[in-house]
């Protein structure tokens, strides 16, 4: 006695992409931020108000080195597309960029990394995705710089020189240290590192 088949809902529609699924995140839920990376989803919730405050500390020096102008720009959560999967992208939380960004649309509003000069992540809950899983990925990509900003265990964390999956150069920096980054990224910019971290933790009341 021959078993009946059992019946596909959908057959004969194209199967759902990881992009499709990201994009209904994003819809159900404002602020989440979806990425794939390695085939694989990772969603962060909506960043704090620490996180955000960091992010415009930040900023600020690499306004002041006139990277915003000129031959590159300073962005926040832009898409870069990742050459680790078919649908693979990531959203730095701070970039410095070609000014050409414009004519490098790849697809799903992410961008050829060969326009990153930059990529900097301030960590939030899931940080061990901002240390081991990004570093494969940009490094992957090609990114010359990746910044961490480690609320987590108080460090800033520099990688240069990208090989294959990993960067040759790790530095992690402590509050009390300014940081030179590299020339290569358009200016000279100096991190105080006991600055950002302290924007990072949350204010409390006296």
């Amino acid at each position: 006695m021959s078993a009946a088949s059992v019946e596909q809902p959908f057959h004969d529609e194209e199967p759902v992409t990881l992009t499709t699924i990201a994009d209904e995140i994003m819809e159900r839920h404002p602020g989440y931020r979806v990425e794939i990376i390695g085939g694989h989803l990772l969603v962060t919730p909506s960043p704090d108000a620490p996180h955000a405050r960091a992010l415009t500390k930040l900023m600020r020096p690499f306004i002041a080195a006139g990277l915003d102008d000129g031959e590159t720009e300073v962005l926040q959560n832009v898409g870069l597309w990742l050459p680790t999967g078919g649908e693979d992208y990531a959203i730095p939380d701070l970039v410095v960029v070609d000014a050409d960004i414009d004519d490098h649309l790849v697809e799903n509003n992410a961008y050829d990394p060969a326009c990153f000069r930059l990529v900097l992540e301030v960590t939030s809950g899931n940080w061990k995705d901002d240390l081991k899983t990004k570093v494969a990925a940009y490094a992957e990509a090609k990114v010359p710089v990746y910044v961490v900003v480690d609320r987590k265990h108080q460090r800033l964390h520099v990688l240069t020189d990208p090989v294959g999956s990993g960067y040759e150069n790790h530095r992690p920096h402590a509050p009390g240290e300014l940081v030179s980054l590299p020339d290569s990224i358009g200016a000279k910019v100096t991190l105080d590192v006991a600055e950002i971290l302290t924007a990072g933790r949350a204010r409390t009341s006296d």
